[in-house]
């Protein structure tokens, strides 16, 4: 199978596009032919071995210390169930499904293995790509706002990063468990997050947070470049500061009004997310797609940090982008 692959870790270059030998499947085990795969800051980071500060020696112990230890990268994904490994019997060949792989990674190839219990079933209105593009910053903004922060009717949710995957999800999550939103990004950037539902844009570049004087309830840091400190002091009394990009020490620390650390991934929560897409209560922003031999544009494009919502590739080709009929 053609897959894209990382020998060394580096610039985008580094990764290459390479017949590799299809995923032997286990016990409860799905062999999955990968029509869209996500192409995330985690991918970037990974590839390029840049870390939040101090997790660069636990991130290199477990993705490899000289060079990476999984060589295909890719997390999040959607296609058609080609194999059953043993002991499965709930799915069928052909079925449409999506999922996460978790530190096993693999999925910017032709075909990925996964666990059938990590695999949600997608919704025809859904497409392959917008699945694919979903699920990352989806269930990370579902896990901050619902299930550390409560956010709910009257709830004012102050977003930083806006546009990117995490924050175009979480503006719009925000916003469907009735908070008032207020989104930050770049000029180019309000009319897209107004149109998800943010009541109020702060231009980052135009005095940005240090220039407000408002309070929140909640505040989501999605860049990693509010500090405790300053996240601290844009809390409402009893407000709590979710921390989604956070060095190791700031993990550490966090406590009391103060969240940080990774995001589950749940297949209940990935079905929750398919549902409001399917029923266009929310919305896929999707900036590129590329099919796998662009994959070196899709990294340059999320190294940039100016992408708006998702990077998608597809594996098998342009036919990935066919299924489905929702918007994104």
């Amino acid at each position: 199978m053609r897959a894209a692959v990382i020998d060394r870790y580096g610039a985008p270059e580094v990764v290459r596009v390479a017949e590799v030998a299809r995923p032997r499947l286990r016990a409860g085990q799905v062999l999955i032919r990968v029509r869209a795969a996500a192409v995330t800051s985690a991918d970037s980071r990974i590839r390029g071995a840049r870390f939040p500060a101090g997790f660069g020696v636990p991130a290199r112990l477990m993705f490899g210390v000289v060079r990476p230890r999984r060589p295909i990268l890719g997390g999040s994904f959607s296609g058609l169930v080609e194999q059953l490994g043993p002991g499965v019997d709930d799915l069928a060949l052909g079925d449409e499904v999506c999922g996460m792989t978790g530190v096993a990674l693999g999925a910017h190839a032709e075909y990925v293995a996964v666990r059938a219990n990590r695999l949600a079933r997608k919704p025809t209105e859904v497409s392959h790509e917008q699945a694919a593009g979903l699920l990352f910053g989806g269930s990370t903004a579902l896990f901050f706002l619902r299930d550390k922060a409560n956010v709910g009717p009257g709830t004012a949710v102050l977003v930083n990063g806006a546009s990117g995957a995490i924050g175009t999800n979480a503006v719009q999550l925000a916003r469907h468990f009735g908070a008032t939103v207020t989104a930050v990004s770049s000029s180019a950037n309000h009319e897209l997050v107004t149109g998800l539902g943010a009541e109020r844009v702060i231009d980052y570049a135009d005095g940005g947070l240090a220039a407000t004087s408002e309070r929140f309830d909640v505040v989501l840091d999605a860049v990693g470049n509010l500090s405790v400190e300053a996240g601290r002091r844009l809390l409402r009394t009893g407000g709590r500061l979710l921390l989604v990009v956070a060095s190791l020490g700031e993990t550490i620390r966090a406590r009391g009004n103060v969240v940080a650390g990774a995001a589950p991934e749940r297949v209940a929560d990935f079905e929750f997310l398919l549902r409001l897409v399917a029923r266009d209560e929310i919305t896929v922003v999707l900036d590129q797609s590329h099919d796998l031999d662009g994959i070196v544009e899709a990294h340059r494009r999320v190294d940039t940090g100016h992408k708006v919502g998702n990077v998608v590739v597809r594996p098998c080709g342009p036919q990935a982008a066919t299924t489905g009929s929702g918007a994104g």
